[in-house]
């Protein structure tokens, strides 16, 4: 059984071990840096000569580029290669997702002030976007749905997909997931190499203007590494879950929410916090009975050991502090009445109100994007959404009855900073007699 840490907030080390608990085990691999970096600048200059090489070297095939994309009918016909039940499920959840999305879209707006000048701003949608769906044999449609519906809602006008297959390989759910998400184009590269074709183009992938989706390390560093020649999501770290709960809550539940995150590999991190130390011995006791019984039980259990904490706190307050200290990707609020605790959360990715409420609701079909800031981002970022997809441009309108205001107040800001050039563009406008110069 997994011996996790119990950390309590009487104890005279408690913020040093709240402080390890909180950072995040990343450090510099130069190693993978230089391989991943030589992968991409190899497809940068070489195009699909390197891209095919890497695909079959790393994924274990004998293709050519030609056949790198799938067909929209290919795709489209996964559909009946799938139940009826995870069909409907998938397009329930597609639903749910879009009907929430809809709700981000930021609109453009304007408005004249009182000097007459228009003002503005403009949304635009980017172009084309590229999402990576990690994969091969392991299917994750919820990927699919949560990285291209935002988009779609945003009005992309070409959505990008790679996958990976390996030996050829591809599940037909996600290929069926893509087909109700509305993906334009399939290809099946994944890997460093499919980063950088999505970034710099290729002759046969097209170059996107933002990448979105989760990968491995080789996909993290490759998506850092090209951030600046394409918008990228986030750099994700492993998955984490924070559940505050008390004896209100069923304890086998909580266990299971803690396996749920566990079972991702063995550097999840679920951490469980309660003002009653009863129930945290409860959870343990339910921990030991369930684990047995779990499929991915000893990634489970080397992830709680590894990565897993239980804390006991004084009050309400210092649970606050805890989560605004850890600032989770997930953050569960397992209690009688949660919503007393919201107003004062700072730092959290998502935010599951109540008993009934797991997090495994929300990465599937509640609605609410699953692509989280992690490793303490949530104190800086945010979900993924249709905003991610967007373009926000600046409008600015001057008349001759406005312009003298703001060009004599930029012209002195601008001598103030020694440029004269700037000044100067401003003064030539400054209207005289209702007329410019």
């Amino acid at each position: 059984m997994p011996d996790i840490r119990r950390i309590t907030e009487q104890d005279p080390d408690f913020g040093s071990s709240l402080n390890e608990l909180c950072s995040v085990n990343v450090h510099s691999d130069f190693d993978l840096t230089a391989l991943v970096s030589s992968i991409v600048n190899d497809v940068r200059l070489r195009g699909d000569s390197a891209l095919i090489e890497y695909t079959n070297k790393f994924d274990k095939r004998e293709t050519t580029v030609s056949a790198l994309e799938i067909s929209t009918d290919e795709i489209n016909s996964k559909r009946d290669e799938i139940s009826i039940s995870l069909m409907n499920s998938l397009e329930f959840a597609a639903d749910r997702i879009q009907r929430y999305a809809s709700r981000q879209k930021l609109e453009s707006w304007s408005y004249t002030d009182e000097l007459g000048t228009l003002l503005g701003q403009k949304i635009t949608p980017v172009e084309r976007a590229g999402i990576y769906v990690p994969g091969g044999q392991a299917a994750y449609p919820s990927s699919v749905l949560m990285n291209c519906i935002p988009a779609k809602v945003a009005g992309v006008d070409e959505v990008i997909m790679v996958v990976p297959a390996p030996k050829g390989v591809l599940n037909p759910i996600v290929l069926a997931a893509a087909s109700i998400a509305g993906v334009d184009r399939v290809f099946t590269i994944g890997g460093a190499q499919a980063i950088a074709a999505l970034a710099y183009g290729t002759q046969t992938i097209p170059k996107v203007d933002k990448i979105v989706g989760p990968g491995n390390r080789y996909v993290a560093e490759a998506k850092r590494l090209v951030y600046g020649t394409v918008g990228i999501d986030m750099i994700a770290g492993p998955s984490e879950v924070l559940i505050v709960a008390d004896s209100s809550c069923n304890p086998d539940w909580i266990a299971m929410d803690m396996f749920a995150q566990a079972e991702h590999d063995v550097d999840a991190r679920s951490i469980l916090v309660s003002l009653d130390e009863t129930f945290l011995d409860s959870v343990n006791e339910s921990i030991c009975k369930l684990l047995p019984t779990m499929e991915r039980s000893e990634i489970i259990m080397e992830s709680l050991k590894k990565n897993g904490a239980m804390l006991f706190v004084n009050d309400t307050d210092s649970v606050i502090n805890v989560i605004n200290q850890i600032a989770p990707e997930h953050l569960q609020l397992a209690l009688e009445n949660p919503e007393a605790m919201l107003p004062n959360i700072r730092n959290a990715g998502a935010i599951f109100l109540g008993v009934y409420t797991s997090e495994a609701l929300g990465d599937y079909c509640a609605g609410p994007n699953h692509v989280l800031p992690t490793g303490q981002s949530a104190r800086f970022s945010s979900p993924l959404g249709v905003y991610d997809f967007q373009k926000r441009t600046s409008i600015i309108k001057c008349i001759p009855n406005s312009v003298s205001s703001l060009a004599e107040a930029a012209s002195t800001i601008a001598r103030g900073e020694g440029l004269t050039a700037h000044a100067q563009s401003a003064e030539y406008r400054i209207s005289k007699n209702g007329e410019s110069n």
